[in-house]
């Protein structure tokens, strides 16, 4: 079996060494080949753009895709970061590969503020991040796709745990939150594949 995750700096795992980021630490408990086409500031036309090489040619039984973030702080619309999405997708059911789409968590905008970027408006940003959220399930509902809902996962875990625990700066998961999302991850593929 065989998984590729392409997506944007949450996947390639910025800010973590190679070897914690979550496309990492989810390889030994699956007893998969994953490969991670995480580009660090990539937008989800880059993505579609690099699919073809980065997936396609890759032959995985699985692509995980997730991004949209970058494209919301460069104010692209939403409709499309969908559209891009969108395509991604059908290329992969296309080549029968089982598409998986990733819901990115939302940014901590106290955090963000202090330690990324003062000028963006994350209020905006997560509001789009939310509409992006709402379409992502509906999406998959409608045509029978999978999504791992680390946005979900991420809001559940602040419950009892504070936001500088799981993010560096933010935006990018810190060690903690890369474990969280292999958590969620292998707990997707063990119930749901």
């Amino acid at each position: 079996m065989k998984l590729v995750c392409i997506g944007d700096s949450l996947t390639f795992g910025y800010g973590v060494p190679a070897n914690d980021n979550w496309v990492s630490l989810i390889k030994e408990p699956l007893q998969m080949e994953v490969l991670n086409k995480g580009a660090n500031g990539d937008t989800t036309s880059g993505m579609l753009s690099r699919s073809y090489e980065d997936v396609i040619k890759n032959h995985p039984n699985y692509v995980l895709i997730m991004g949209g973030s970058n494209d919301f702080m460069s104010n692209r619309p939403l409709n499309m970061v969908t559209d891009n999405i969108a395509l991604i997708v059908k290329d992969a059911v296309n080549s029968d590969i089982i598409p998986i789409i990733g819901i990115e968590p939302a940014i901590n905008k106290g955090i963000a503020i202090k330690r990324w970027d003062d000028i963006l408006n994350y209020d905006r940003i997560n509001e789009l991040q939310k509409d992006y959220r709402n379409w992502i399930i509906t999406f998959c509902s409608e045509n029978k796709f999978h999504y791992i809902d680390y946005y979900k996962c991420f809001l559940e875990k602040l419950k009892d745990t504070s936001a500088n625990h799981l993010f560096i700066d933010g935006l990018h998961p810190s060690l903690s939150g890369h474990r969280l999302m292999a958590e969620c991850t292998i707990n997707f593929f063990k119930s749901s594949v």
